[in-house]
């Protein structure tokens, strides 16, 4: 089940007053109309396109459509208003102010919940629901709400915006959880992945972990896994390239050249009419060649299809009276008599007619400001099987990450752009050949076929809420049991016969200082732990994320003590009375290839830190830790967010984010696999176990009915209680102690 803003069709009146549907031209429709023929069984959902009551549901090209109505109020304030008026501006880096109105956002809110209710009255029981676009945020957790039973996933076409700009978003928090409803939210960048996990970090709290971001149960529900990544869109390349081998096509697209005067160039643009798309600074940079003499009208000729769009809102109105403005001062001073230096197309063309075009020219200039793809630059690269042309593209547009081969260009600096536009000209054919062959190998590879069955195929995968083991988070916030239940759960414990007590050691044992080499423990906790491990039926572990010869020197424990350092990737000596064949050392040893993947990953971090002042790496035996405690501004939040998306191209690297460190590990563990490992070790009937990060959870989430888990500080936790800090730490080891003793 599809569900988007708009149904795949537009309405049509005959001559006999009948009604009939076309497919309508949009950049969705034209990427799923492939993807649809290859599915059994498919249905749509969406808006018709005309205000006011909806048709009943009817089938078009072998797919059920459901239309959701939508009122002139709600065309106003839901599309015009909070979609195209607020999140658009606000999602594209701010390149024009966005407005914010509550009656738009009561509107999105309202129509969120039709175009939900609509797809869960009718998809069948236990299937897909895909959603689609900026425009349907709040849809998924709507969804998800009345029907459990299904899949839910999230496409979002355009940017995501860095936290600090999505942060000005008034009710940000409802658009996130609304997200956050949907097993799998799809993204065109890394970045823009990157970008909303930091912000679910950030803004709700929740704890993200590389790809997933774990959201909370409520009540008796469990925790849900959500993964957020990037699948960039494509094109039906099949279909474009049956259109090239098309004889009427060819002639079109030779037709147009003599239309033009058979020029030596024809450099051509293929936009939407919006602020986003970086035409005024196009047109600036050719009115400047020509006006330059860097260009002869008579050899070069532009093309600028401007598609109508949003002619309703004002800033859109605005724009189309400066463009139309430019072109007209452009001609009007450099163009000879007869032939236009650029020829302005304010209309739209089928694929056949815009496949022409792309035959037709010598170059396509892609010059957007922010784009989540542009599939305008791969419809380009596919059009050419005889290997000619050259792409312009914007660094700022999310092709940019895959075709590398083209011109790649800064719009915003109308010189580089100048420069890139007269390269492209001037290009030889056989660097032509060779760029356009590497560029046509990425999109043919990677066609929308592919972009779907990526999707689809994670989404599929990706965890019920009751696949997920973990329970929800028990303790939100400052919350706190009340004191007595800690004080009984203590006691209970403590007349256990065999016990382990084990505890992290920064912001535990310790307070967290901005030089961690400076840290010095609390030498109470450190003494009750020294004295517990003289009681024979006590075990006492020190889990921390520093390395185990760091840990060492810090705390100066007895051998008695197990020190496991790495979060858990390395473990010191045990005591004789502990079993060490449990452990799995192999997992936790070096090869070459680990070796030689560290190394790589300890270089990479370091030019991180580099471009951050204050951030550091330190390098441990089996892994690398970006730490930013120190660093200054915003060069923290940046740093880690840079590290993630590092972290996404090391599927093999078990990543770690904690309190201001990311962490590297060559070995798969993390502390709570360390700590169960420990308990069977020395084969106890219960443990305790003390933490204050985020790390610290997968130790809490295994907590069985006689263990004891203990968060230090605030935050969402899995563990049962909660106590402020070290000092709370000291006070209860030493009660621990003092049951032991009073037996």
């Amino acid at each position: 089940m599809i569900v988007a803003n708009r149904l795949p069709v537009d309405a049509r009146t005959l001559p006999d007053g009948a009604t009939e549907w076309v497919t309508s031209p949009g950049g969705l429709v034209t990427a799923m109309e492939s993807v649809m023929r290859h599915v059994d069984s498919g249905a749509w959902v969406g808006w018709h396109g005309t205000a006011g009551e909806a048709p009943e549901p009817f089938a078009a090209d072998g797919m059920h459509l459901y239309p959701v109505a939508l009122s002139a109020e709600d065309v106003e304030k839901y599309y015009e208003g909070f979609s195209n008026g607020t999140l658009w501006p606000l999602y594209h880096d701010v390149i024009v102010d966005p407005e914010f109105h509550r009656a738009w956002w009561d509107a999105y809110v309202r129509v969120n919940r039709r175009f939900a209710q609509a797809a869960a009255a009718a998809t069948a029981p236990g299937g897909t629901i895909w959603v689609h676009d900026y425009q349907l945020q709040l849809a998924p957790e709507m969804i998800r709400a009345s029907r459990p039973d299904v899949r839910i996933g999230f496409f979002n076409h355009i940017p995501f915006p860095p936290v600090e700009l999505f942060s000005q978003l008034p009710k940000r928090n409802q658009v996130l959880r609304g997200l956050l409803g949907a097993d799998l939210v799809g993204f065109q960048r890394e970045s823009d992945a990157v970008n909303f996990l930091s912000a679910v970090r950030h803004l709700l709290g929740y704890q993200v972990d590389q790809y997933t971001a774990t959201v909370p149960g409520i009540g008796s529900e469990p925790a849900r896994q959500v993964v957020a990544k990037s699948f960039p869109i494509s094109i039906d390349t099949a279909a474009i390239s049956s259109l090239t081998e098309d004889p009427a096509v060819r002639e079109r697209a030779a037709e147009l050249r003599r239309e033009l005067g058979e020029p030596d160039k024809i450099v051509l643009g293929v936009d939407r009419l919006d602020y986003t798309k970086g035409i005024r600074h196009r047109l600036k940079a050719w009115g400047e060649l020509l006006r330059d003499g860097s260009i002869d009208p008579h050899d070069a000729v532009m093309i600028q299809v401007a598609t109508p769009s949003r002619e309703r809102v004002e800033a859109y109105r605005q724009l189309r009276d400066e463009v139309e403005l430019t072109v007209g001062r452009i001609n009007g001073d450099h163009a000879p008599i007869g032939r236009p230096a650029i020829s302005y197309l304010h209309r739209s063309f089928d694929r056949r007619d815009m496949t022409a075009l792309f035959m037709a020219a010598d170059v396509v200039l892609v010059t957007a400001l922010r784009d989540g793809m542009n599939l305008v630059a791969k419809e380009y690269v596919a059009s050419r099987p005889d290997l000619r042309g050259v792409l312009v593209l914007s660094e700022f547009a999310g092709a940019a990450d895959e075709l590398r081969a083209a011109i790649l260009v800064n719009p915003h600096d109308i010189d580089e752009l100048k420069t890139a536009i007269l390269q492209a000209l001037k290009m030889p054919e056989d660097e032509q050949e060779q760029a356009m062959l590497s560029l046509r190998r990425q999109v043919l590879d990677h066609d929308v076929q592919a972009w779907a069955h990526a999707f689809l195929g994670d989404l599929e995968s990706a965890g019920r809420p009751e696949e997920i083991a973990r329970p929800p988070v028990r303790l939100t916030g400052e919350e706190k049991p009340p004191r007595e239940e800690l004080e009984a759960a203590l006691a209970r414990f403590a007349r256990t016969p065999r016990i382990l007590v084990a505890s992290d050691f920064d912001g535990v044992l310790a307070p967290i200082v901005a030089d961690r080499d400076a840290v010095v423990p609390d030498p109470d906790s450190l003494s009750a732990l020294r004295e517990l491990t003289e009681d024979p039926g006590v075990n006492v572990a020190l889990v921390s994320g520093r390395s185990l010869g760091d840990l060492d020197a810090h705390t100066r424990m007895p051998s008695s003590v197990v020190l496991v350092g790495s979060h858990g990737a390395e473990v010191g000596a045990l005591p004789p009375d502990m079993n060490a064949g449990v452990l799995d050392a192999a997992a936790l040893t070096m090869d070459e290839h680990k070796e030689a993947l560290l190394a790589s990953i300890t270089r990479t971090l370091e030019v991180i830190a580099q471009k951050h002042p204050g951030a550091d790496v330190e390098r441990k035996p089996m892994a690398s830790v970006l730490h930013t405690r120190t660093a200054r501004g915003r060069g923290a939040v940046n740093a880690t967010e840079s590290a993630l998306e590092y972290a996404r191209t090391l599927p093999d690297v078990k990543v770690t984010p904690g309190k201001e460190v990311v962490e590297f590990s060559v070995v798969q563990t993390d502390k709570g696999t360390a700590l169960e490992a420990l308990a069977r070790a020395a084969a106890v009937d219960a443990w305790l176990y003390l933490g204050d990060d985020v790390t610290d959870e997968s130790v809490f989430v295994r907590g069985g009915e006689h263990d004891l888990t203990i968060k230090v500080g605030a935050g969402d936790t899995a563990a049962a209680f909660r106590v402020d800090g070290p000092e709370e730490v000291a006070q209860l080891l030493h009660e621990i102690l003092r049951l032991r003793r009073e037996g």
